[in-house]
């Protein structure tokens, strides 16, 4: 019998190389995704809906605030960075044919979906690190990218409430 899983792969990215590679599903071992060894990190990825209009929405992932990859660095650390100078993160939505760790570790998995997200927004309590992810499919909907009206971006801005449009 045949038995079929979702899982995902997850690559963060600060700048155009990768950082980390990690992947959800087989609890402490490594699989070949794309030519490339995923470490088993427990990530939840969650949020993403695409409408008859392709509109992406906010994405988030969610990881443990403890030590994910075992470097001995805790998540927060690194995904305060990622916020502070907004990471990329690519994510994989993979079908897994054969889920028996034995047997499916080296074998290329169905790509069902690939996110492509840029980390927008954050928070963490003492148990779980959430980051929010944008896409730029949505611009409008999703203030990507974020700017702040400053008088350099868009010249003197009024004090009043009382503004007209000619």
């Amino acid at each position: 019998m045949t038995s079929f899983a979702f899982g995902h792969a997850l690559r963060i990215k600060p700048k155009q190389t990768v950082l980390y590679q990690f992947q959800n599903f087989f609890i402490g071992k490594q699989i070949t995704h794309k030519g490339s060894g995923y470490q088993f990190v427990p990530f939840g990825f969650s949020g993403v809906t695409v409408n008859r209009t392709g509109d992406g929405l906010e994405a988030t992932i969610v990881f443990p605030n403890s030590d994910p990859d075992g470097s001995g660095k805790l998540a927060r650390n690194w995904a305060i960075e990622a916020l502070n100078e907004s990471w990329i993160m690519e994510v994989d939505v993979l079908i897994i044919e054969d889920p028996d760790p034995e047997t499916g570790l080296a074998a290329e998995n169905t790509v069902v979906h690939t996110y492509v997200g840029q980390v927008t927004g954050g928070q963490w309590d003492n148990v779980s690190v959430n980051l929010e992810l944008s896409t730029v499919l949505d611009a409008v909907g999703t203030d990507v990218p974020r700017r702040a009206l400053t008088k350099t971006n868009v010249g003197n801005l009024p004090i009043s409430n009382n503004v007209r449009l000619r």
